[in-house]
């Protein structure tokens, strides 16, 4: 333990990051940029390509950091997963997925933990960040990495430590977000808050695996649940002719025993979409109906639906149908300024109305190209989307756009996002 506690103090231990996505690539260059050997673990040959030759290919990460330690020799990354062999700190930041029986899918956590297992030796510490239920770090990881022999917390140190990524958010980054920190160990909880603290400002140790576990999934499926109560507020103010958005502005002045959550067209993104059934299986296994965690997740999951509907109210007032209809939908990726489409609603308010008969297009200047299940789109520049659409449709409300000419330009307007807030006209129909 003391020799990798100097390494990580004297910058001179070698990471490892498994998976260069949103979470892990992040992380890479934040480790490089402070001074680790830093080597980076991916599947996907296009994103080892790109970091090699110095590019990012993650709006939060700017390719000049990425070049820069990529110069400098501090990162580097690679397919060869028989280079764990020489890190010190391995860190495993791999998706996480639900199977479509809403189960956890873990087979990226197995792949990445069998590649570890085939190269560990004594003295390395190894972390998973992947969001998943309590228990994994000890019941999955754990005994995999013993079966060679060597046991966890005395030859080799483990710990778990949520990954707290919020994509488009120039204020709380990789640095300055608290990280949670639990081992299997006392020894193995010092050594990972040793690492993290040498790159992030705040670290916070817990007891337990199971206890950091757990953190993350809580923090999102409180988001899950409140946004959930909220979106459930918005269907019950339409039907009594209230101004939902009104509402919760007027609540919001509430200095104390208030939290403002938004209604919107449903959840996506790689959290919030997905946590909280982690929690419910993980619970239903011990016998615990989780019922505010599936009842925020039925109206959630239902509100591309009720979009939808919405839609066919706006086009009724002028006599027509969404079949036959041609619907412009502004945004794709989950959420404003991202590109990231993982879980996001617009894929299904888009589904659902190209199998009901309308005609889709789309604008979105981070998301060029739509394949996504029977989608094959192309994003129409913003100035060439006004002819001949029946309907807009506001999903993502990203900056860049001129609501107020939206406004203008389209003969009928749904705005799920309180985009056009200030704006007024019998063509503009909000959730």
């Amino acid at each position: 333990m003391a020799l990798l506690k100097d390494k990580i103090q004297n910058r001179t231990a070698r990471v490892g990051i498994i998976g260069l996505g949103y979470v892990g690539l992040p992380l890479a260059v934040e480790f490089a940029k402070n001074g680790f050997d830093v080597t980076g673990f991916d599947v996907d040959t296009s994103k080892v390509d790109d970091i090699n030759a110095g590019r990012s290919y993650i709006l939060d990460v700017k390719t000049e950091d990425v070049a820069a330690t990529v110069k400098a020799g501090k990162f580097r990354a690679t397919t060869d997963m028989s280079s764990l062999k020489d890190m010190d700190a391995i860190d495993i930041c791999v998706p996480t997925p639900l199977r479509k029986t809403k189960d956890p899918d873990l087979s990226y956590v197995v792949k990445a933990v069998d590649a570890v297992k085939a190269h560990i030796k004594p003295g390395q510490l190894v972390i998973l960040e992947s969001t998943t239920y309590p228990g994994t770090t000890d019941e999955v990881v754990r005994p995999a990495l013993e079966e060679k022999g060597l046991r966890a917390g005395k030859d080799f140190y483990l710990a778990f430590s949520p990954e707290r990524v919020d994509p488009g958010n120039e204020t709380h980054v990789t640095r300055t977000i608290p990280k949670v920190v639990g081992g299997c160990n006392e020894e193995s909880t010092q050594l990972a808050s040793a690492l993290y603290g040498a790159i992030i400002d705040t670290v916070v140790p817990v007891s337990s695996t199971q206890v950091a576990e757990m953190v993350k999934l809580l923090e999102n499926t409180f988001r899950a649940v409140n946004i959930g109560l909220v979106n459930e507020i918005a269907l019950m103010s339409h039907r009594m002719n209230l101004n939902v958005w009104e509402v919760i502005d007027a609540a919001g002045t509430k200095p104390f025993g208030f939290m403002p959550f938004y209604p919107g067209p449903g959840l996506g993104g790689h959290c919030i979409p997905i946590d909280p059934f982690y929690l419910s299986w993980k619970a239903r296994q011990s016998g615990f109906e989780c019922r505010f965690i599936e009842l925020a997740g039925q109206v959630n999951g239902a509100m591309p639906a009720y979009v939808v509907e919405r839609i066919g109210e706006a086009l009724n007032t002028k006599r027509k149908a969404i079949n036959g209809s041609n619907i412009h939908v502004f945004g794709v990726a989950y959420k404003k300024d991202v590109s990231d489409m993982r879980e996001s609603p617009a894929l299904d308010v888009l589904e659902l109305l190209q199998r009901r008969g309308a005609t889709i297009s789309y604008t979105d200047p981070y998301v060029p190209v739509l394949r996504h299940a029977d989608l094959d789109l192309t994003s129409v520049p913003d100035e060439k989307a006004a002819s001949g659409i029946d309907c807009a449709v506001v999903c993502t409300n990203h900056r860049v756009f001129d609501y107020a000419s939206i406004a203008k330009r389209f003969p009928l307007v749904v705005d799920t996002r309180n985009a056009l807030k200030g704006l007024t006209g019998e063509n503009i129909f909000r959730l």
